[in-house]
């Protein structure tokens, strides 16, 4: 499996942060990760249920910052492409398959430009999860949300979006 610390791009003129991972598991495997409510508990930050169909609904569950909510699904070809809205928010998850499993890359298309490294922190957080979950073989703990924010301040990623306290 590759890792990559998420980058800052623009996508289709808006601020975003990508994401790329290479799993060593078929499609099949991350399509079911990516889209089946059982499987995103294990890695998203939130609980999701989704309509899989383009302007089906996309419910996302209430954490401790912030409230419940609904999107809506912008793309949906199976073992291929998903994405959605959340909040103002679009989440872009696509699947290439490889000679030995698969790529995926995650671009969460921002707000604002201010949320890339806070976002960025939290993706590669899930990122890390999701990897646990396929039991690929980790390389030591993951890290902390902090050190990879301060990662990511390093790098040059935008900043200055609101931190929840407990996290600061």
């Amino acid at each position: 499996m590759t890792t990559d610390h998420g980058t800052y791009v623009e996508h289709d003129g808006r601020p975003a942060v990508r994401f790329e991972r290479t799993y060593p598991h078929p499609v099949a495997t991350l399509w079911a990760a990516i889209t089946e409510p059982d499987e995103l508990a294990h890695w998203f930050p939130v609980s999701v249920a989704m309509e899989q169909r383009v302007g089906g609904k996309v419910e996302f569950g209430a954490d401790r910052h912030v409230a419940g909510m609904t999107g809506e699904v912008l793309v949906f070809e199976p073992q291929h492409r998903v994405a959605f809205t959340w909040g103002a928010d679009e989440v872009h998850l696509e699947l290439t398959p490889t000679d030995n499993g698969c790529v995926l890359t995650l671009i969460d298309v921002l707000e604002a430009k201010d949320t890339a490294a806070r976002n960025a922190a939290g993706w590669h957080q899930c990122l890390a999860a999701l990897t646990k979950r396929l039991s690929v073989v980790a390389t030591g703990e993951p890290q902390s949300w902090r050190a990879l924010y301060d990662g990511y301040l390093a790098a040059g990623l935008p900043s200055g979006a609101w931190i929840p306290e407990e996290v600061r």
